[in-house]
Order: structure tokens, then C-alpha cells, then sequence
């Protein structure tokens, strides 16, 4: 059996919506793997599994952004600087992210939610520079979950289509997400 095979067989389980959960915790905190490539297999393999994917994909999101705020707040010194300096640079911070949030900051908070740039990165920051987290984790839910919303329902309307396309190109797709994460991660180097 192939690889994308089995794991759609398995992703037809009430339990997936855990993993879709834990794993996008995860990707909110550390993963650079989009929640979108979690959420795909067990929408594909049943539609009437969009809602729960969804919404765990969503609450997996905030618990996580909530998480690595946290971390940007209070543990900044040991963990945080070092994901920091890790993934970025600290003067970035300094020197731009914190006059840019001045200025720009629900914007900036939208568009790291609906785009490849890491929000990870920006949670973190948030809470270095003390950014309201009410004002972060709420357009964060509207966002970040509009965004899973619109990829479910895309799944869940072309769901034939979409079944033969991930079984037939499962590794570029994979592939081509984690690229897509690492150009978010690249762009944000630039600033």
C-alpha cells in the first residue's frame, strides 16, 4: 500500500481531529509544516469530516499562538531568544518589528495568518514586545480560521479531485508546502 493510501485510511478515525489538533499546535509553536497539509488527508478521504478537521485545525492554531506568545513574554531569555536567533535576528526586532507593529500591527498580524510567513515568529515577537495578546489572538481566530475554513471547503467540494491529486502527487505536495514555509522564513530574513 502506498504511503498517501495508508494515511488516508487512517485519517478516517474520530481521533485524527486530535492530531490534526496537537500537530497544529505544534506548527504554531515550532513545526514549519503548514496545518493545511494535516488537515487535507482525513477531509479527502470523508467530507463529513471537514467541520471537526476544522475546527480542531483552528483551536490547535490559537492554543498554539497563545502558547508562543508566552514564550516571546516570559521566556525570552532562554527559550524565546533562542528560537530567535535560531529562525531570525534579534536587532530585526529592535530595529523594525517594533516600530512596524506601531504602525501596522493588526495588518501585519492578518497577513502572517493567511500567508506562508511563519506565525510562529510573529507570536513570539508579539510577546517579546508586549503587543495586546487579546488584540493578537483575536484576529488570529478570525483569520487563521477563515483560512482553514477556505481551504476545508475547497476540499470539500472538489473532494474526487482532490483525493487523485494528493494520492498521485502526495510527496511534491508535501515538498512543495515545506517550501513554502521556508520562503515565509526567508522573507522575513529580509527585513
Amino acid at each position: 500500500m502506498k504511503f498517501a493510501e495508508y494515511i488516508l485510511s487512517k485519517s478516517e478515525s474520530r481521533a485524527y481531529s486530535w492530531i490534526v489538533f496537537i500537530l497544529t499546535v505544534f506548527e504554531s509553536i515550532f513545526l514549519f509544516i503548514p496545518p493545511e497539509v494535516f488537515m487535507t488527508p482525513p477531509i479527502i478521504a470523508n467530507k463529513k469530516r471537514a467541520v471537526p478537521i476544522t475546527i480542531a485545525a483552528a483551536l490547535g492554531s490559537i492554543v498554539g499562538g497563545a502558547i508562543a506568545y508566552m514564550i516571546g513574554a516570559w521566556l525570552w531569555d532562554s527559550l524565546g531568544m533562542w528560537l530567535i536567533n535560531t529562525f531570525s535576528n534579534p536587532e530585526l526586532i529592535e530595529n523594525a518589528i517594533k516600530p512596524m507593529f506601531t504602525k501596522y500591527g493588526i495588518f501585519i498580524i492578518v497577513l502572517t495568518a493567511v500567508t506562508p510567513i511563519p506565525y510562529k515568529l510573529l507570536a513570539l515577537w508579539l510577546g517579546f514586545i508586549g503587543y495586546p495578546i487579546w488584540i493578537f489572538l483575536g484576529v488570529s481566530a478570525i483569520f487563521r480560521t477563515g483560512r482553514f475554513v477556505t481551504v476545508a471547503a475547497l476540499l470539500y467540494f472538489f473532494q474526487e479531485k482532490a483525493n487523485a491529486i494528493v494520492k498521485k502527487y502526495f510527496w511534491p505536495l508535501t515538498i512543495g508546502a515545506i517550501i513554502a514555509a521556508a520562503l515565509g522564513i526567508f522573507l522575513i530574513s529580509l527585513f
